[in-house]
């Protein structure tokens, strides 16, 4: 599910997330990003709306926030990552989309969407919201 609209504050964003939305996007977005974010949400991604990603990431940073892996499953840990998921999962963590990850690390982006999955697999999240809110929770964002 992708969530269009005008809303950006986290009494509407973090319920939407919580219910199961892997996607997140205002409406004053260009109609190419609208295109895309429907085609990533397609194909499994989660997208965050760069307006929206300081509210889900002080929900993760405040006391008592999200704590803990979906489904209240113990958190196998970031030890499990390879060093390369790791710098994937901080990408994820800032926003960024498989291809512009694929640029930064210069590699495939068919090598970038397996190193995620693996990370989804490892971490046992759901989709790249979850690990992008994983990532901010342990800080590897900056």
């Amino acid at each position: 599910m992708l969530v269009l609209t005008s809303f950006a504050s986290a009494d509407q964003v973090l319920p939407a997330l919580r219910r199961g939305a892997a996607g997140y996007l205002l409406k004053d977005s260009a109609p190419a990003e609208v295109e895309a974010a429907i085609r990533a949400v397609h194909r499994g991604e989660g997208l965050l709306d760069p307006a929206v990603t300081p509210t889900v990431l002080a929900e993760v940073a405040r006391p008592g926030g999200s704590n803990s892996t979906p489904g209240g499953v113990a958190d196998p840990g970031i030890d499990s990552l390879t060093p390369r998921e790791r710098q994937v999962l901080g990408l994820l963590g800032r926003g960024l989309t498989n291809a512009a990850i694929a640029r930064e690390l210069l590699v495939a982006e068919k090598t970038v969407k397996t190193h995620v999955s693996s990370i989804l697999a490892k971490l046992r999240l759901a989709d790249r919201t979850q690990a992008a809110l994983y990532a901010a929770r342990l800080g590897l964002t900056s």
